[in-house]
């Protein structure tokens, strides 16, 4: 088996174990201080980049225990915000509400961007008419006010069969990052689709339903491909359609729904001696994990600019008000000015 298959199935197998109350990375031998700990909660899309750091840093520090948990970013942020998580993972900025309950508890967080996905967009394997896309046709689909609810109402020459939805749970901020760029700021999804949290269940949906139609992040498609079938997106009409790749989401060809990922620190966690070398590795090797389990790195300098932005106790959101396509190592550059 490949090396990368290897570590992304662990990966996969860790997330199954975690259940409710997350996976743990830890040696028999370590203590119960709470400076030998690091718990982490969040993202299911950001999970198997940072369950491999986590897996990886216990052969620098096997007497810290890192545990990590998936239940959406949203689900994780409720946590981090009141003081029960070190660090959320996160596939999407920090919310306004999420922010203010932060500030109520006496907690800054240091907002670190980490990868970039790619939310790819399937159908079963024996689905072979669906070509491409539109933005605008995925918002018709997805719309609650969409008009597309048979495959034929999408295309007249597509079979007269209901699309049968699959996707993350509102929770899930792959889930905000869609409606967002493709429903438009104050869209509202439609109701009536399969959720959950975790994204292996909208493959194991998608791919038993010939008539089934999902998105998640880049990874679950690239580790599913044998499954799955992947749509290119034509963010408008009449321009090329795209598929995701690392290339596409690395370049932003692939727009409107490439976009980076995350993982906010609490600055009183940050501290913390077990918390900050736990960081420190993270960013240290994320381009190469990130790659490993399927994600695309960001360039070197954004980083060392995120290294830069945690050792310097840099709490607040760069990215909330960020436009999709933004270029994040001029952002981050103009950020870290900025603070100077």
């Amino acid at each position: 088996m490949h090396a990368t298959t290897k570590l992304f199935t662990g990966v996969l197998f860790a997330a199954c174990l975690a259940g409710c109350t997350g996976s743990e990375s830890s040696s028999q031998g370590s203590t119960s201080t709470a400076d030998s700990r690091v718990s982490i909660d969040g993202s299911s899309t950001v999970f198997p980049i940072t369950e491999a750091v986590a897996v990886e840093f216990r052969s620098v520090r096997p007497e810290i225990r890192v545990t990590v948990g998936v239940s959406g970013t949203g689900g994780g942020f409720k946590k981090f915000c009141i003081g029960e998580t070190d660090l959320n993972d996160a596939s999407r900025p920090i919310k306004e509400k999420e922010e203010s309950i932060a500030t109520a508890s006496g907690i800054g967080f240091i907002e670190l961007p980490i990868a970039f996905d790619g939310i790819s967009v399937v159908v079963n394997k024996k689905n072979a008419f669906v070509d491409h896309l539109t933005v605008l046709e995925l918002r018709e689909i997805w719309s609650r006010d969409g008009k597309f609810r048979k495959w034929s109402d999408v295309r007249s020459n597509w079979p007269d069969r209901q699309i049968v939805l699959y996707g993350p749970g509102t929770a899930s901020g792959t889930f905000d990052y869609f409606v967002e760029a493709v429903l438009g700021k104050g869209g509202e999804c439609r109701p009536d689709f399969a959720a959950s949290e975790d994204d292996n269940v909208i493959v194991t949906g998608v791919s038993g339903d010939e008539d089934g139609f999902g998105f998640f992040g880049f990874a679950y498609y690239q580790e599913n491909k044998e499954r799955l079938r992947v749509v290119p997106i034509a963010a408008e009409a009449g321009l090329a359609p795209v598929t995701p790749s690392i290339e596409t989401i690395n370049n932003g060809t692939y727009t409107p729904l490439s976009r980076p990922i995350f993982i906010y620190v609490s600055d009183i966690a940050a501290k913390r001696d077990a918390v900050r070398s736990f960081v420190h590795f993270y960013l240290d090797n994320a381009a190469n994990l990130s790659r490993e389990v399927g994600y695309v790195p960001l360039p070197a300098p954004v980083y060392s600019s995120a290294r830069e932005r945690f050792d310097g106790g840099v709490t607040g959101t760069i990215f909330r008000t960020a436009k999709a396509g933004t270029d994040i190592e001029a952002l981050m550059r103009r950020a870290a000015q900025g603070a100077n």
